[in-house]
């Protein structure tokens, strides 16, 4: 630790907010395109279910992160949440090159639990090559006009290089990396994977979320490794590109089942934050989550960055 920099103390008592579960209820006439991890039963997750266990853990909001390409599930999302008030917003899917974008993204805006849009390498879109359709920048612009954000899924060089395309164009809008601690460089590519990292360090308005820190490695003869010592250089090396204004907590549930629970998530990174200053405990668990989605309080103990 650096000289003159304080332990966090009482960082068990921070509350959190975690930005990024999934809902759906395959159950439905219609079914679900996305049903969590293989190891998760049920083929349900609903605010309820998530609270049981989270408000236990500290957990006092949620943010909810696309889990289906289809255009009315950002409807059935905002259903499921608007009575669940440990829910503070929605992260949804538009497609910004598509024609009817605008319409949709008037329509959704209006409610403030709508807090944005993901769009990555997921559901069959390509990222890195929107970034060079001047349709999709456009409806882009209009997302940072709505002063809403930009979640991209499954990092990838090439999705980080995308990235700052679209930062260079939409230079207000602001941008939120999910799962970069999943994304592992190999020989091959460290060295564009430093070079497009050092290239986002300067940019305030790209974050990242800390989510994913377990997960599977592939052709590891041990694919999954538990415990902080195993990914604690990742995490310090993350931090150092980013900061500590620009990291947030995130669970990934109910994707996250069967690889690192939410209570497993939450020690691990309790404890790589334990050795450094309650500021900056503060600022992942929830501080830097107002700031990149700018959700919406809904209980007294959600806190409020005043």
């Amino acid at each position: 630790m650096a000289r003159g920099l304080k332990a966090a103390t009482g960082i068990d008592d921070i509350p959190i907010i975690d930005t990024h579960i999934h809902l759906f209820d395959t159950t439905r006439p219609q079914g679900a395109p996305y049903k969590g991890s293989p190891k998760y039963v049920g083929g349900v997750a609903l605010p309820s279910m998530y609270a049981k266990f989270a408000r236990k853990l500290g957990i006092v909001g949620a943010l909810e992160i696309d889990a289906s390409p289809w255009i009315e599930d950002n409807l059935w999302v905002l259903e499921a949440i608007q009575p669940e008030t440990i829910m503070v917003g929605t992260v949804g899917n538009l497609q910004p090159e598509m024609p009817e974008f605008a319409d949709y993204l008037e329509r959704y805006a209006k409610n403030l639990l709508f807090r944005g849009i993901r769009y990555g390498n997921n559901w069959g879109y390509n990222i890195v090559a929107q970034a060079d359709n001047p349709v999709f920048i456009a409806g882009l612009k209009l997302l940072a006009q709505h002063d809403l954000v930009l979640d991209t899924a499954n990092p990838r060089i090439d999705l980080l290089q995308a990235i700052i395309k679209i930062s260079d164009k939409v230079p207000d809008l602001r941008i939120v990396i999910d799962h970069l601690p999943s994304f592992d460089p190999t020989p091959a590519n460290q060295a564009d994977y430093d070079a497009v990292l050092k290239e986002i360090a300067p940019r305030t308005q790209i974050f990242t979320k800390l989510s994913e820190i377990v997960h599977p490695v592939m052709g590891a003869t041990t694919p999954i490794v538990r415990g902080l010592a195993a990914h604690r250089d990742r995490l310090d090396t993350l931090m150092g590109y980013f900061g500590e204004d620009r990291v947030i907590f995130g669970s990934d549930w109910p994707q996250c089942v069967g690889l690192s629970e939410v209570p497993d998530t939450v020690a691990l990174v309790r404890e790589y934050f334990s050795t450094k200053s309650h500021e900056a405990a503060e600022k992942y668990f929830w501080r830097n989550s107002v700031a990149a989605y700018k959700w919406v309080r809904r209980e007294p103990d959600q806190p409020d960055a005043g």
